[in-house]
């Protein structure tokens, strides 16, 4: 069980005064009130508070999921909010940006996804092989697979290809049963899962939808049909190299690495009950939970299911379809936050505007974190232009989609 280390918690007033004279990226922050029954004029800060370039952050980073914030965003509170040694969770961790980011700043991590998949793609990432470890055992794999194949399959991948992945999901899964596989071929499945499908010959795949997500072969059929294209014939074991060459491009700190693999906690449950977090015992959450539904986890990652050994049919992802049962889940979520949380630190908690934009979820959070006893203090709108990767879904800014990172900071009493 992680425990809290005792240091002090930070000033909130010192806080305030920085975003009120933030200017970083050369515009003046914006000051307004949130007002209503609930809101007791909390301030609202809006601004540019990071970056909106491309892989401006570690390139650890770079593995696709959907709906993920940028590493910037968790980076902004922790830097600010904790010091080394602290300890950050996040219990609705998705691909694990708070963790990984967390980790590279020399923080203890925990983290907590209903969704396996989630522990797939963080957990390699917080301790990460060497690139010569990752070649050796890529060599010594056989990725000639002689047995049967999901021949539907070939609606995205090249026969050859699909015989690679087959080989490999069956290595792997052997490794699991026998108890024989270890961090490199967690970080080969991790690589592997996030090679499956993309728009690039650097995917496994035909040309198809961001890798953030896969569609249904009856989808796929439709689009190849429509571009003319066939999955031409990828080398697994080389693209799963040339990924990890570049996931590792930047030095990781040994000693950061070293103090994540010995003082962090992945949990694969509802983060609704964490028994294994001591009570007081976190000083910093950084989360974003479920938008309201935007988001079909089970649909999206149903190829990467299959690929990992996962029935996508006994994960209990919340379908969060209306405002009410969004807040009340979000109450549960907040209760136990506050249980495992210690007096005066911090919840960042990153929400979005939905249904373009008529629902703004702060102030439901607030409701939700209110009612668990928690104290809002603050919140903090990044306001940007959107990225590569939302403009390729074509969705322009303020129109549709979440147009702007939306972060109420808590504090327990």
């Amino acid at each position: 069980m992680l425990t809290a280390l005792k240091t002090s918690a930070p000033s909130v007033t010192a806080l305030l005064d920085e975003l009120s004279d933030f200017s970083a990226f050369g515009d003046s922050t914006r000051i307004t009130n949130i007002t209503g029954p609930n809101a007791d004029r909390i301030p609202v800060f809006t601004n540019e508070f990071w970056t909106a370039k491309q892989r401006a952050a570690h390139p650890l980073h770079e593995v696709s999921y959907r709906a993920c914030f940028k590493p910037q965003l968790p980076r902004f509170f922790i830097e600010r909010l904790t010091q080394p040694d602290d300890l950050v969770y996040d219990p609705f961790m998705g691909r694990g940006t708070t963790l990984v980011e967390a980790t590279l700043l020399g923080r203890r991590v925990a983290g907590c996804d209903v969704n396996p998949l989630s522990r797939v793609f963080t957990a390699p990432r917080l301790a990460p092989p060497t690139l010569d470890a990752v070649e050796r055992r890529l060599a010594i794999i056989d990725f000639e697979w002689k047995g049967k194949v999901r021949s539907e399959l070939e609606v995205f991948y090249h026969p050859t290809t699909l015989r690679q992945l087959t080989a490999l999901r069956h290595y792997l899964k052997q490794a699991k049963a026998t108890g024989t596989g270890d961090i490199v071929d967690d970080w080969i499945q991790m690589v592997a899962t996030n090679r499956l499908t993309g728009h690039s010959p650097g995917f496994f795949s035909v040309y198809t939808l961001p890798p953030n997500q896969a569609v249904s072969l009856e989808s796929q059929k439709r689009i190849n049909a429509k571009r003319g294209q066939k999955p031409a014939k990828r080398n697994a074991p080389a693209l799963i190299l040339k990924k990890s060459r570049q996931l590792l491009s930047e030095p990781i700190s040994t000693l950061n690495s070293q103090l994540s693999a010995s003082a962090s906690l992945l949990l694969t449950q509802s983060c609704e009950s964490t028994p294994q977090l001591g009570s007081d015992s976190v000083d910093l959450v950084v989360t974003s939970p479920p938008f309201l539904d935007t988001v079909d986890y089970a649909q999206d990652n149903w190829l990467r299911s299959w690929f990992c050994g996962i029935d996508p049919d006994t994960v209990p992802i919340w379908h969060l379809r209306s405002v009410f049962d969004w807040t009340a889940a979000m109450t549960r979520a907040f209760s136990e936050l506050h249980r495992v949380l210690r007096p005066d630190w911090f919840v960042a908690f990153e929400v979005g505007e939905v249904r373009n934009g008529k629902v703004q979820l702060e102030e439901h959070a607030i409701a939700a974190g209110r009612a668990a006893g928690l104290t809002p203090v603050l919140v903090l709108i990044n306001d940007q232009e959107f990225t590569k990767t939302a403009n390729c879904w074509g969705v322009s800014n303020n129109t549709k989609g979440t147009n702007t990172n939306r972060v109420v900071l808590f504090q327990k009493d």
